[in-house]
């Protein structure tokens, strides 16, 4: 109780407690361990409270929140959260709240008279309950009475995530390999923390090295085809697509070259499926839903972007090519994707899962993720996806066309 983490540009701590609590805090974040109290003979009496006082964090429930549902909460500067038993991601800065679900489910209530930052638990009053499979985000801002669903997994409605907008993304971290050293030990010369339990109020600082691999500096074959766009894509070059992708930031990052503005990509589109940075917006001004009689249909790679995001920092993956089918009449879809860095060799990431209403596709894995929709005529799709490896996270989207 008292500890604080305060991580820095390309700084990321994960914490495992001793009831098995697994928290993940990103890049520029801040966060308070206000209390923990697990009573590992009867852990229904447990208390645990947490501070997000900025950045983005991902909490995974241990025995103490999951027995003690009543007491256990998660503080932001505007509202608070509860959980049914759960693991979900917190963006937060001093106005705006978002979070994601990855599994059970969370409430959210903005803080009042009713719902006060000394309490524990679930607030009833203003609260907002989100749950892992409905592919929504939560988002409460300083001046709404209550939080608002949005649908897919993000729809920032034009709002910036300001400050943390390069990183804020949901946090693919797995609990594997995680408390495998000792409390103050560095991993792999990384200052990260596994298996650390609530001390005595030290200030626990992350930073890893500043110097970063730049994209531009690493050796690529030019007989290797490698699909990300050269230059960032405009909207005159995507007028006749169906499907693009937008970011909820106001600028994009340097190295993104996929996604437009989100007044560019809302324009005469709607978004589908995203993570908490980007989303994939669709024309829908012609067909309402799938055309009826697609069958089996086959995509080719248009164009995609990855990044490894590691203590090293965040650098381009090169994109070879890939494979994406999806089978209209069975429900589902299989895909692979074949990228390359120095840093990680070659990985081929690959997937299938159920295509769902609306033209929907997405999976959850233990170390991946992926999520995507279809147009309704069948002939484009794309998605995200994100992979974790040993030693950092990659990320990515892609565009198809069908062959």
């Amino acid at each position: 109780e008292g500890d604080r983490i305060t991580t820095g540009t390309n700084g990321h701590v994960h914490i495992q407690f001793e009831d098995d609590a697994f928290v993940s805090v990103r890049p520029n974040s801040r966060l308070e361990i206000v209390k923990y109290d697990f009573n590992a003979e009867r852990p229904e009496l447990s208390s645990v409270k947490f501070n997000l006082q900025d950045g983005v964090a991902r909490a995974i429930s241990g025995k103490a929140a999951k027995s003690a549902r009543e007491q256990f909460r998660l503080n932001t500067p505007i509202a608070a959260i509860g959980v049914r038993g759960t693991d979900f991601v917190v963006s937060a800065t001093d106005t705006t709240v978002r979070a994601l679900v990855n599994e059970g489910i969370i409430v959210m209530a903005p803080f009042s008279v009713e719902c006060s930052a000394d309490g524990f638990g679930p607030c009833g009053t203003n609260g907002v309950e989100l749950a892992g499979q409905s592919m929504q985000i939560l988002e409460q801002d300083g001046i709404a009475a209550l939080p608002r669903l949005l649908p897919a997994p993000v729809n920032g409605e034009g709002s910036v995530l300001s400050g943390e907008a390069a990183i804020v993304s949901a946090d693919a971290a797995a609990t594997e390999g995680v408390g495998k050293t000792a409390k103050g030990e560095t991993f792999r010369e990384v200052v990260e923390l596994s298996n650390a339990t609530a001390g005595t109020g030290d200030i626990v600082v992350a930073s890893a090295p500043t110097t970063t691999t730049s994209p531009a500096t690493v050796p690529q074959s030019p007989a290797v085809p490698d699909f990300t766009p050269t230059e960032p894509v405009t909207a005159a070059a995507v007028s006749t697509r169906q499907l693009v992708w937008g970011r909820y930031a106001a600028t994009a990052n340097p190295q993104d070259l996929m996604t437009l503005s989100f007044a560019e990509a809302s324009a005469n589109r709607k978004v589908t499926v995203g993570n908490l940075e980007n989303g994939l917006f669709r024309d829908e001004t012609l067909l309402k839903r799938v055309e009826k009689g697609l069958d089996v249909v086959s995509f080719q790679l248009n164009s995609a972007q990855a990044y490894y995001d590691s203590v090293s920092g965040v650098v381009a993956m090169q994109v070879n090519g890939g494979s994406l089918a999806i089978d209209f009449q069975e429900s589902n879809f299989s895909t692979e994707l074949n990228l390359n860095h120095p840093l990680t060799g070659s990985i081929d990431f690959v997937a299938t899962g159920r295509l769902f209403s609306g033209g929907y596709f997405h999976n959850t894995a233990e170390t991946q993720r992926i999520a995507g929709a279809v147009s309704f005529d069948g002939t484009e799709a794309g998605y995200f996806f994100e992979r974790q490896l040993e030693f950092g996270n990659i990320t990515g989207l892609t565009l198809w066309n069908s062959q």
